[in-house]
């Protein structure tokens, strides 16, 4: 059962949920810091595929190295969630995330100081381990912290780290690479991951209420545990489906731009950034309404702009740049208002005593969801020579709609769950 957080009221999903309940000033660091802290991690996988070209020729890379560089950190990631989850909920949670986000750093250090392919793959390998449980550490401790009636917001504010990469960190990154090479930017991320770290030592309180609710006595009980519940495996299947969808268009989509739309390379970042500003405006606008709406509703409204937007948006031949901005910009709209209320319904799934573990499991699904997706998707996109328009790129919005169907049925299941259990808090205090 959802507990309830100090100075704050529990209310149901629907009428009741439309009362907003305020921060409180450690509240707001939370979110500011947890933000920051995802925004290195974000950073560090984002920036390496913009970086290809300087790495394909500083260090002699093959495309088929770079690709095994780029997918080392998502397996890596998605095997280190499986391993952790049985102890996720074992330790108090402000050391597990340091204890994961110092490898992280560590991890990065080593990609600074990388000089060929094996040493900066085996750094990439050591990066995914450790960076891809902190995201999952992350979720625990905001679920802790934070009320279902604020989470829509606070999942609003904190997923800005993805926009805010794309807009800053990522042009950044690409100048420092440009000015001082490419381990500049490895460096930037090291130097701004250890001043948030320091925060996080200083500021942020320990988090050990879970581990009075402990029953399970070793790591693979509690782990097995939490697979078996049913409940649970709901919201593991959508988030698993939730990124099959989310990952199948982005390893193509600059090079769709380029050879089929007819986008200078020059251009693209403008594309992004314009994309980027879009999301950092729209997310804390969506938490804010799905903490007021019911959330399952905004979800289906962000799936069928989505749905829409990805038929256009891959059918497209030569359109001027405007154009493209303005559709990118109604897609990620439609796909921020997907992400977000259904990250904080699924966010409410799992007992505190099984947070830690849920959460990884999740993040590994994830992880490991977006693997599947990129391969399905280099299987199905064909292009004869580098530069000619890629085929079948549609086929890929087709089959994203057929997924975002299935993910309203699987989401739908996730709301009703919640609301049993949030009825049955209400009902509980009601008695008290």
């Amino acid at each position: 059962m959802e507990e309830l957080q100090p100075g704050a009221t529990a209310v149901p999903l629907g009428k009741d949920e439309k009362r907003s309940v305020p921060f409180t000033g450690y509240q707001q660091f939370i979110i500011l810091i947890l933000a920051l802290l995802q925004f290195t991690i974000i950073l560090d996988f984002m920036i390496l595929s913009p970086l290809g070209d300087i790495l394909l020729k500083t260090l002699g890379l093959s495309t088929s190295q770079f690709g095994s560089v780029v997918s080392a950190y998502a397996i890596s990631a998605g095997i280190s969630g499986i391993l952790a989850a049985g102890f996720a909920d074992k330790f108090d949670r402000k050391r597990l995330l340091l204890f994961f986000y110092t490898g992280f750093i560590i991890g990065t250090s080593f990609c600074a100081l990388a000089y060929n392919y094996h040493t900066l793959l085996l750094a990439r390998i050591v990066t995914g381990l450790f960076g891809g449980v902190v995201g999952s550490i992350s979720m625990a401790i905001l679920t802790d912290v934070f009320s279902l009636s604020q989470r829509g917001r606070v999942m609003g504010f904190v997923q800005m780290a993805f926009a805010g990469s794309q807009i800053l960190g990522v042009p950044i990154g690409l100048l420092l690479a440009n000015v001082w090479g490419w381990h500049a930017t490895f460096i930037m991320v090291v130097i701004l991951s250890i001043l948030i770290g320091v925060a996080v030592v200083t500021k942020l309180k320990p988090l050990t209420e879970h581990l009075k609710l402990q029953s399970d006595k070793n790591a693979l009980q509690h782990l097995w545990h939490t697979i078996q519940k049913r409940d649970y495996r709901i919201g593991f299947m959508a988030t698993a489906m939730l990124s099959l969808g989310g990952f199948m268009l982005m390893p193509f989509t600059s090079a769709f731009l380029v050879n089929n739309v007819l986008i200078a390379q020059a251009d693209l970042p403008v594309i992004f950034f314009f994309t980027g500003i879009s999301s950092m405006i729209v997310m804390p606008l969506i938490g804010r309404i799905s903490d007021r709406v019911d959330k399952f509703k905004i979800f289906v409204f962000g799936s069928a702009i989505a749905a829409i937007m990805v038929v256009v948006y891959t059918n497209l031949g030569p359109v001027p740049i405007w154009q493209v901005i303005v559709i990118n910009m109604i897609l990620f709209m439609g796909i921020m208002s997907r992400m977000v209320p259904a990250t904080a319904l699924n966010s409410a799934v799992p007992e505190m005593y099984d947070r830690g573990a849920f959460m990884s499991i999740n993040a590994s699904l994830q992880q490991m969801a977006g693997g599947v997706a990129a391969m399905f998707a280099g299987i199905v996109v064909v292009q004869a020579s580098e530069s000619t328009p890629l085929q079948h790129f549609n086929t890929l919005g087709y089959v994203m709609v057929v997924i975002m169907v299935i993910c309203i049925f699987l989401v739908y299941r996730v709301s009703q769950l919640v609301k049993r259990k949030v009825n049955s808090q209400l009902s509980t205090v009601g008695k008290q």
